[in-house]
C-alpha cells in the first residue's frame, strides 16, 4: 500500500523560511526519484522541485530556484523541501510524489499535502 505524509507546513511572514518532510512507503524509496508540487485554488497543481534516486541530481521550478532546496534521506524514506525567502505567491498546498518521468511526471496518487500560507 503505498502512502505518502507530508508535514511541516503553516504560516510565515514574507521572507521566513519553512521546511516540508515527506514520508514515502509502500515502493523502494531509494529506487525512485521523488519530487515536490504545489497547488493553489483554481489552479492545476504545478511542479516545484525534483530529486534523482541518489541525490546526485535536481531540477527546479524557475520560480523557486535558488531559494529552495530538496533534499533526501533514504534511510529514513523521506524528502525534505527548505524554503527560503518565501514569498507570499507562494502560499499554496504542497505535495510529494514518486517521479516515474524525469523531472516531473508521477502517478495518480497523492497525499494529503500541507498547506503553507506566507503572509505580507
Amino acid at each position: 500500500q503505498v502512502q505518502l505524509v507530508e508535514s511541516g507546513g503553516g504560516l510565515v511572514q514574507a521572507g521566513g523560511s519553512l521546511r516540508l518532510s515527506c514520508a514515502a512507503s509502500g515502493r523502494t524509496f531509494s529506487s525512485h526519484h521523488m519530487g515536490w508540487f504545489r497547488q493553489t485554488p483554481g489552479k492545476e497543481r504545478e511542479f516545484v522541485a525534483a530529486i534523482g534516486w541518489d541525490n546526485s541530481t535536481t531540477s527546479y521550478a524557475p520560480s523557486v530556484k535558488g531559494r529552495f532546496t530538496i533534499s533526501r534521506d533514504n534511510a529514513k524514506n523521506t524528502v525534505y523541501l527548505q524554503m527560503n525567502r518565501l514569498k507570499p505567491e507562494d502560499t499554496a498546498a504542497y505535495y510529494c510524489n514518486w517521479i516515474i518521468r524525469w523531472p516531473s511526471r508521477t502517478g495518480d496518487y497523492w497525499g494529503q499535502g500541507t498547506q503553507v500560507t506566507v503572509s505580507s
